[in-house]
């Protein structure tokens, strides 16, 4: 089943989230170059800090926790060594361009966390086959927001579109590591629905993936924090959805695709008349 994972630093949601069947917890410590990327985006740019990676791992019973850290840089082991006395399961290194660059992150935590390389520039894409060989690496993250933008691409989608995951995919799965992508939208929201992008998770095989923004919305008129989160209900839609999939024939995956491909491609084309 596909391990759900949530950002938040809020310690409420995120026991909250681990009992409604989340299975990581992602703490997002990331800062350097990350303004000047997506500012102009309609992307959050968090303020986590290495306390609320101490608060949340004291309180998850089963969840695992990742911490996402900055690009290799002078205080690189400072971070690396803070983040796993606060518990990391699981340490993410975002922005390379280089198998060097991961091979240098691996020596840091000197295996005391799983590595999770976040793929996001056309340099760690190209260098994909020989990060994955990487002892070490416990399994690879693609990210299509900042990919897409690295590519000079219009909408985050078109690496899924395009063939560019496929390949990825099969690179990742050559090797015998797992790997997740993007991020996915409730059950009928989205440019790209959820439950479409949920078909092409379960079409490649990946195995996680980062909820979006709008599994926190609250629900109308209620009042207490639990009932406030339509987060439950909104997995199991899509639990429920990623069953019947993998039941489906393969006819359904490639109807699906398409539509995904079509849509991408109505997106992009209105991207380019504006």
């Amino acid at each position: 089943m596909i391990k759900f994972i949530l950002i938040t630093n809020d310690l409420d949601l995120a026991v909250f989230a681990e009992a409604c069947g989340v299975k990581r917890i992602f703490v997002d410590l990331e800062r350097l170059g990350k303004k000047e990327r997506q500012g102009h985006l309609d992307t959050l740019i968090s303020q986590h800090s290495i306390d609320d990676a101490k608060k949340i791992k004291k309180k998850l019973k089963t969840a695992k926790l990742i911490v996402r850290l900055n690009p290799l840089n002078i205080e690189s082991q400072a971070e690396v060594d803070a983040a796993i006395e606060a518990g990391a399961d699981y340490l993410m290194l975002p922005m390379f361009r280089e198998a060097e660059e991961v091979k240098s992150f691996l020596s840091l935590v000197h295996g005391r966390a799983g590595v999770i390389p976040l793929v996001e520039t056309k340099g760690a894409a190209d260098s994909l086959s020989d990060i994955v060989t990487l002892p070490g690496v416990s399994e690879i993250y693609i990210g299509l927001n900042d990919l897409h933008l690295d590519m000079g691409l219009s909408f985050m989608f078109e690496p899924l579109a395009n063939g560019l995951l496929d390949s990825m995919a099969s690179t990742i799965k050559a090797a015998g590591k797992s790997f997740g992508f993007g991020g996915i939208a409730r059950f009928g929201e989205g440019l790209i629905p959820g439950e479409m992008v949920l078909a092409e998770h379960v079409r490649l095989g990946s195995e996680s993936v980062i909820l979006s923004r709008t599994f926190h919305r609250k629900s109308e008129g209620m009042s207490t924090f639990k009932e406030n989160l339509d987060l439950k209900k909104e997995l199991l839609k899509l639990r429920e959805e990623e069953v019947r999939l993998t039941k489906a024939p393969v006819s359904e995956y490639q109807k699906i695709h398409k539509e995904l491909q079509d849509g991408v491609q109505q997106i992009v084309a209105g991207k380019g008349n504006k």
